[in-house]
């Protein structure tokens, strides 16, 4: 009878030890994207994407603008059928300058979604060469996730994740 419960604290026991060398680890992915060389070249090619989508949104704008003062300024003495169609021709460019803005913003998501993918893939591949090196169970990111208390037994591997990727 001894025996049988020794052997039953035995299998509450081993597991608790084992739990004590359970490594939990944590780090701030933003930190490390952002001084990433491919997170800063893709920037400034959403940058300057941004910037030519502005400047053609102005262009088309100044345009408007223009057109619209100068049918302001004729209304009155134009023949009811040319004050219509130039009506109808401002209505049209206001709903393509729209239409544009839509598919501006459209292809920005895009171009962002698309130069970020592989700078993700790239830290995620970091971040497991590094937890399979530390040993960790978990290491939680806690840019991308909330998490309310991070303990101080919680090693934060955000520097050894730089080092893999060979940032300073």
């Amino acid at each position: 009878m001894l025996k049988k419960i020794a052997i039953v604290a035995l299998l509450f026991i081993l597991p608790l030890g084992v739990m004590a060398q359970v490594k939990f680890a944590h780090l701030n992915s933003q930190e490390i994207i952002t001084v990433m060389p491919e997170f800063t070249k893709a920037q400034a090619d959403l940058d300057a994407m941004s910037k030519k989508f502005q400047e053609e949104m102005q262009r088309t704008q100044t345009e408007f603008n223009k057109r619209y003062q100068e049918f302001v300024a004729q209304a009155d003495s134009l023949p009811k059928t040319i004050a219509e169609r130039r009506q109808k021709e401002l209505q049209d460019m206001a709903q393509r300058q729209e239409q544009f803005q839509q598919e501006a913003y459209q292809t920005m998501q895009q171009a962002q979604q698309d130069a970020m993918t592989p700078i993700y893939k790239k830290l995620d591949e970091a971040i497991k060469a590094v937890g399979t090196a530390e040993g960790v169970v978990y290491i939680f990111d806690i840019a991308r996730t909330p998490i309310a208390f991070v303990g101080s037994q919680s090693v934060d591997v955000t520097a050894k994740v730089k080092a893999q990727l060979g940032i300073k």
